[in-house]
């Protein structure tokens, strides 16, 4: 029997305080010190989430209600979790998401009016429930998230990252009432400074600096 236990950490927050490039970094810093790591990310990590993945950023026209985007995301993080993240969390490797259940508690629920419970409900049919073992929830002032989503996209952005101001500032709050609520999961993470500082932080937080 494979009594390897493999470990499932998820990186959340808002546009532009860096997780996709803190997953990278996080994934590097886990093999080098011989673990076997899966990076993904949502909505994708499968095929067929991919797929979905399109239908979310670059809708058809006019778009989606909040109550189809859950849905859609459930739909796509059913197959993730399926086909990918429980499969390798069985023979013992490190999943390193970026963004998974969370983010749609704090857009489609927080910003977007769904209410939290319904969303569980959506999780606990198609994904059984599982919830990461570790939460990273990366924190920037809007200003410098602002501005460091300008230097990557030059202004373009996809059907969720390009709204307003306001709807941005809900899904922050909700991330943040997420953490509040379930300290024993979530760890929050200064996003501000070098890469460097940050992914350092983030090593500390999961015992891992002391190995560097």
């Amino acid at each position: 029997m494979n009594d390897v236990v493999g470990r499932f950490v998820a990186l959340e927050g808002g546009e532009g305080v860096g997780k996709s490039t803190q997953a990278r970094l996080l994934a590097d810093a886990l093999k080098a010190r011989g673990f076997e790591v899966v990076l993904t990310r949502e909505p994708g990590g499968t095929p067929g989430a991919e797929a979905v993945r399109g239908l979310l950023l670059d809708p058809p026209a006019p778009g989606w209600h909040a109550a189809a985007e859950a849905l859609l995301f459930a739909a796509a993080r059913a197959d993730h979790v399926e086909r990918a993240i429980r499969p390798a969390l069985a023979r013992g490797a490190w999943v390193i998401c970026d963004r998974f259940l969370d983010s749609s508690r704090a857009y489609q629920g927080g910003a977007g009016g769904m209410l939290d419970a319904d969303l569980l409900q959506l999780h606990r049919i198609g994904s059984g429930g599982l919830l990461p073992d570790v939460t990273l929830l990366l924190e920037l002032p809007a200003i410098l998230a602002e501005q460091r989503l300008a230097r990557r996209d030059g202004g373009a952005s996809d059907a969720i990252g390009g709204r307003g101001a306001s709807y941005h500032g809900r899904v922050a709050l909700t991330f943040a009432d997420l953490a509040d609520a379930e300290p024993d999961r979530f760890c929050r993470i200064d996003a501000g400074g070098a890469e460097s500082e940050v992914h350092r932080r983030i090593l500390q937080t999961l015992g891992l600096a002391s190995e560097c």
